[in-house]
């Protein structure tokens, strides 16, 4: 017989988390009204203060808009697919790096704030992909992404130090076209990556510079970047706001 596991959350966090899914189903359309309180506590035989607090962490969500004296609406937009295949290439010529000009594809402008650049001894999953022994360093790059000045994500990405030192990678400023097309140049070219994705809760840091409401999971990416020799060039950790974001992959069926 299986086990049944009963849901310790306060009841308005319970219901929040049934109208979000709802929501990011497409089950509620954007633009759509939303049930009245008086509806929503019905359906779920609570009173009128519960219903509010649930509203309440929908709209800090930004997944539900209140519009005086015509009631709750699901916001025209829910969560952004991001394909992360189309930041790989090295940019083309005198192009921005692929993060501004696929954010301009989708009719958005895409920065990129510097938070740190330092040589440090990094986490222990980095180490060990870019074959370090305890005490050995990496180049730091630590930037916060944004969006129409939204922040998005937080990206610490890793380099070899004797790969990164005396080059642009070591420099507080932004790098023409981005690493990747900085590490093609110097004559690693990035042939492939490996994503493993995953949810957790955020840690302070994050809550603060991503801007976070209460009890929302980040998305982390840890991405391996190598050459076509099976050389890891970079290892990037990255942590974006999970109920505002999806990820998209497209995998080859051989």
């Amino acid at each position: 017989m299986a086990r049944e596991h009963v849901d310790s959350r306060p009841q308005h966090k319970q219901i929040a988390a049934e109208l979000r899914a709802l929501i990011l189903s497409g089950d509620m359309a954007p633009g759509s009204k939303f049930p009245s309180v008086r509806d929503l506590m019905s359906r779920f035989g609570v009173v009128n203060q519960t219903i509010q607090r649930a509203l309440k962490i929908l709209k800090d969500e930004q997944l539900v808009v209140g519009k005086a004296g015509a009631g709750v609406f699901v916001r025209g937009t829910t969560q952004q697919i991001i394909n992360p295949a189309s930041y790989m290439p090295p940019a083309r010529g005198d192009a921005p790096y692929s993060w501004i000009t696929e954010a301009a594809k989708r009719q958005q402008v895409g920065t990129s704030e510097i938070l740190d650049v330092a040589e440090v001894e990094p986490p222990v999953q980095v180490a060990e992909v870019l074959g370090l022994a305890s005490g050995e360093t990496a180049v730091l790059r630590y930037r916060l992404m944004l969006l129409d000045d939204e922040p998005t994500e937080l990206v610490h990405s890793y380099y070899p130090a004797n790969i990164a030192r005396g080059t642009a990678l070591t420099h507080r400023r932004r790098i023409k076209g981005g690493s990747p097309t900085l590490l093609a140049e110097m004559g690693y070219r990035p042939a492939d990556a490996v994503d493993r994705v995953s949810v957790r809760i955020p840690t302070p840091e994050e809550v603060r510079l991503l801007e976070l409401p209460e009890d929302v999971p980040v998305l982390r990416t840890f991405r391996v970047v190598s050459t076509d020799s099976g050389r890891p060039i970079e290892v990037s950790v990255m942590a974006k706001a999970g109920h505002l974001y999806e990820l998209q992959y497209q995998l080859p069926i051989h």
